[in-house]
């Protein structure tokens, strides 16, 4: 069994594979305070919990954009599972060929969706990957299974916080889509606001690579936290994943330990 890690800026995903076989999969808020006991402790209870053996675990590998978690999260995987895990960061074969300015600018957590959206639904048909996470990005695959790109927007969790932490009487709502775009009280304006006003920015932005693109057909790969919820209202998603960054893991793991 191996285990794969996606450290985010607001949680920390956790799969594990017997095999091809997802064991189990979960998430934790991440927590720059923490100590690697205590990441180590909660991930013990979750396994526990599930009847899965660590010490089965042979193997695993990190996706993080959160740098100062690195050290944290390899003492947990050293002290609790035994394992040294695989990075995602250059030298890590990935198989992705990166057409930008600046490689080493492109988070880990875009290359790991990009070469996930390649394997599982690339076909020869440029795609967009739009991530539904601290920040919503948008990453571009074109025909020859290339990264050229994207756009970085920002969260849709932390644009509900901007407003409340700014605002005196707004209050805290659940991210979800209301009934009517004319809404009635001060909760479904606010998530009017949010989810209809992030559907928007999604449609117009795939809408824009697409003229871009100059492509006939253009496949749109959706992950994230929000992603359904988005999804729903808008037309431009074909494919909704919320394991993708996970699998694309796997997908490295499994390509960097062939031998």
């Amino acid at each position: 069994m191996i285990i794969c890690i996606d450290i985010g800026n607001t949680n920390i995903k956790y799969a594990i594979y017997d095999g091809e076989r997802l064991k189990m999969s979960f998430r934790v808020a991440t927590d720059l305070k923490k100590t690697s006991d205590e990441y180590g402790a909660q991930l013990s209870g979750m396994l526990l919990a599930q009847g899965i053996d660590v010490s089965k675990i042979d193997g695993g590998i990190i996706s993080s954009v959160v740098p100062s978690l690195d050290y944290t999260i390899d003492k947990t995987c050293s002290l609790y599972l035994g394992i040294t895990p695989l990075h995602v960061a250059p030298g890590l074969k990935s198989g992705l060929n990166i057409r930008c300015d600046d490689a080493r600018e492109v988070g880990a957590d875009r290359i790991v969706n990009c070469v996930s959206a390649i394997v599982g639904y690339g076909d020869g048909t440029p795609m967009i990957v739009v991530d539904f996470g601290t920040a919503t990005t948008f990453n571009v695959i074109n025909e020859k299974n290339e990264f050229i790109g994207g756009v970085i927007a920002p969260g849709i969790k932390g644009s509900l916080d901007s407003l409340v932490n700014g605002t005196a009487k707004l209050p805290r709502v659940e991210i979800e889509a209301p009934k009517s775009a004319i809404a009635k009280n001060t909760v479904t304006n606010m998530q009017a606001g949010i989810v209809f006003g992030f559907a928007g920015l999604v449609e117009h932005i795939v809408k824009r690579i697409k003229r871009e693109l100059k492509a006939t057909t253009v496949k749109t790969i959706a992950t994230g936290g929000f992603s359904n919820v988005i999804a729903k209202e808008i037309e431009c998603i074909d494919v909704v994943d919320k394991l993708l960054t996970l699998k694309g893991l796997k997908y490295l793991y499994d390509l960097n330990t062939e031998e």
